[in-house]
């Protein structure tokens, strides 16, 4: 499920894993700057889990870093206590049905499998929305081949931010996130999890395949297979999840852009790539986005 991981930095925050010192090649992902007299915004892709050895925070990127003064994500990682507050308020009534009598005829069978794959116990979704199940197992196979949140970008940059004494700001909050698909129509978020639960044996190929194209700054390849997972997205959910938040986020940088000094902006890569990209919100607001690396990904 890409358009999740790809858009979404809530889908980080529910499981998490051991970090390890990056040790591989030196990634290139794209970074990009919008600039005026006395204030630039630099924006940059996040994948919220990568593998530990991919080693990406160096070269333009780190220098850009370096030379901000602030550090801006889609959401700063509230207490885990917060959290888990935050998905009771929004667990659905008691009353409720468990969730595989909510789903299609096949997909409960296909539901308990991959509650086991993942090391669960039998029924653990039962009390679920679909759309937080479905969030849940489009990150747990990835856990299993060497993906983890603390590798993630937004973990690599807050902890460097914290140990720079840089201020950490949000656009959004976990509220914010959380409602985003709590309030979808229940078909809606049914329709999430059936495409996660058919796509399980693919999700590693396609987050490899994620992390390559980012990796290398192939903005092509990422807008490609956001494309393919757009195809199958209602419009209503790309609304949400897309064209409302970069809309948003573009009016924040229009805001932020009269005042003096250096941001450093990290938001989900898929944001970033294709039609109606953050640049084309930008661009709508007459604010010109210039691409620094790679030149010619």
């Amino acid at each position: 499920m890409p358009l999740v991981r790809l858009l979404l930095a809530a889908s980080a925050l529910f499981f998490a894993g051991p970090a390890a010192r990056p040790a591989g090649p030196p990634a290139q992902p794209a970074l990009w700057a919008v600039r005026d007299a006395d204030t630039v915004v630099y924006l940059f892709g996040s994948v919220h889990e990568l593998r530990p050895d991919l080693a990406w925070f160096q070269g333009p990127v780190r220098r850009a870093f370096e030379a901000s003064n602030t550090l801006v994500l889609e959401l700063v990682a509230p207490p885990e206590a917060e959290v888990q507050a935050a998905l009771r308020r929004a667990a659905p009534p008691a009353d409720t049905p468990p969730l595989p009598q909510r789903l299609p005829p096949g997909y409960a069978e296909k539901l308990a499998a991959a509650t086991r794959a993942a090391g669960y116990p039998d029924g653990a979704f039962d009390r679920m929305d679909p759309w937080l199940a479905a969030t849940s197992l489009s990150i747990l196979p990835l856990r299993r081949t060497g993906y983890r949140r603390e590798a993630g970008v937004e973990a690599v940059l807050t902890a460097a931010a914290k140990a720079a004494g840089k201020p950490v700001e949000g656009l959004e909050t976990q509220g914010d996130q959380i409602a985003m698909f709590d309030q979808l129509p229940e078909a809606e978020q049914i329709a999430m999890l059936t495409r996660v639960l058919d796509g399980q044996d693919r999700a590693t190929d396609v987050m490899r395949r994620t992390a390559e194209a980012w990796s290398g700054g192939d903005t092509d390849a990422l807008a490609a297979i956001v494309a393919e997972d757009l195809r199958q997205t209602s419009d209503a959910v790309q609304q949400r999840v897309l064209a409302d938040r970069n809309a948003a986020w573009a009016a924040w940088i229009a805001g932020r852009m009269v005042r003096p000094g250096t941001v450093f902006m990290a938001v989900g890569t898929g944001h970033l790539v294709g039609t109606g990209s953050l640049q084309d919100a930008l661009a709508a607001k007459g604010l010109r986005v210039r691409r620094l690396t790679p030149a010619t990904p």
